[in-house]
């Protein structure tokens, strides 16, 4: 295995069984998470084969997708795997933020997208364009918490709650031993340092997330609503969970929000949120599985879009969490890759697919909507 940078990307060269397979990625790490209990394997496509492993491969053919770095270390296992067991076949994803994803799609440049976010009402009639007979569905694919990552060397525990993170990242405190986090933690000693309070600069799920959780924790001490774009003014920005990660990590003073896999792999410490339960809560696979399994789903039209309680005061739930889509038309894919495509999302999405997310970083999604999934997939054409 080899990594090699090319154009600001990490590519990530994988020969197996003969085959060379490029994997566009800007960061490479570990992530995880583990199969919902009480699901049911998805049926194959007509027209599969059976790979290594039990896996179904469609027709030999090269697929493109991009979007989401929340989900790229999932991409890159996935990718292999499904590689080894097909090798006719050739897979590349680009986590180039799931504004960007989301573009190249409606473009027509992809054959899916991975997003944070779900697609607007006027994004999904453009999606019509290239969804010939049909529409851009989403299809909840991960789940995951953000964390909120920070730099304080002196300070190994933190807790703060949505309107002090609210005004922190609105610039409205600016120093570390501010009383409203004094507030919070008692016990510690909390240093004069100047906040740099740090976002995303490009189109991001991430942030709209993020941002959804303080408009809905915060309703009075956020007044900017959310987007994939970062509305407050001020405060210092880098590209991709990745660039925010590492901004974090040599920048004394830093507070940033990234997935959780990215401050785990960099060793960055990362906030406990008080949320109204007994006990602040750590940012972690469980303690966000816990909120996930609360989602509902809010799509119209048999679409899979999911509504997360960001407000939840629920003991042991993690509130900031986020839900990675894979955004496919639901008629009208490309017809020279869709039997590979499907076969691939057939794969990720199925038990086994779910299952090796044997990494730290991603939680589980519920079984039931997991099903569904499972189920739009075999009906997509």
């Amino acid at each position: 295995m080899k990594l090699q940078r090319k154009s600001g990307l990490r590519t990530l060269a994988v020969t197996s069984a003969g085959v060379s397979v490029a994997l566009l990625l800007t960061a490479c790490g570990s992530s995880g998470g583990s199969r919902p209990s009480g699901s049911t394997p998805m049926a194959a496509s007509p027209a599969a084969t059976t790979g290594a492993g039990g896996v179904r491969c469609g027709k030999a053919a090269t697929v493109s997708a991009s979007g989401s770095t929340a989900q790229e270390f999932a991409m890159q296992f996935w990718i292999k795997n499904y590689m080894r067991a097909c090798p006719g076949s050739r897979i590349s994803y680009e986590g180039n933020g799931s504004g960007a994803g989301q573009t190249d799609f409606l473009k027509g440049r992809t054959a899916f997208a991975g997003s944070d976010s779900a697609l607007s009402a006027t994004q999904i009639t453009q999606s019509k364009s290239v969804c010939s007979g049909g529409r851009a569905v989403h299809l909840p694919m991960l789940g995951g918490p953000i964390a909120i990552a920070y730099n304080l060397p002196e300070v190994s525990k933190l807790v703060l709650d949505a309107p002090t993170l609210a005004k922190v990242f609105d610039a409205k405190i600016t120093k570390w031993n501010d009383p409203a986090i004094a507030k919070l933690n008692p016990d510690t000693k909390l240093p004069s340092t100047p906040i740099q309070a740090s976002h995303r600069s490009d189109s991001s799920g991430t942030t709209d997330n993020f941002t959804s959780y303080l408009s809905a924790a915060a309703p009075s001490a956020w007044s900017h609503g959310h987007d994939k774009e970062w509305m407050a003014k001020g405060g210092q920005s880098a590209k991709g969970s990745s660039g925010l990660a590492e901004h974090v990590k040599k920048t004394e003073g830093a507070i940033g929000y990234v997935e959780l896999s990215y401050a785990l792999a960099r060793t960055i410490p990362t906030v406990a949120i008080a949320t109204g339960a007994p006990a602040p809560v750590d940012a972690s696979v469980l303690t966000a599985s816990k909120a996930l399994a609360d989602a509902k789903i809010a799509g119209t039209d048999d679409d899979l879009v999911l509504k997360l309680d960001y407000a939840t005061k629920a003991p042991g739930a993690y509130p900031i969490d986020l839900v990675t889509y894979e955004i496919v038309c639901d008629k009208g894919n490309r017809p020279a890759t869709w039997s590979t495509t499907k076969a691939f999302l057939t794969y990720i999405a199925g038990a086994k697919g779910q299952e090796d997310l044997s990494f730290q970083g991603y939680a589980t999604l519920p079984a039931t909507i997991v099903n569904k999934v499972r189920s739009k997939i075999n009906n997509l054409s």
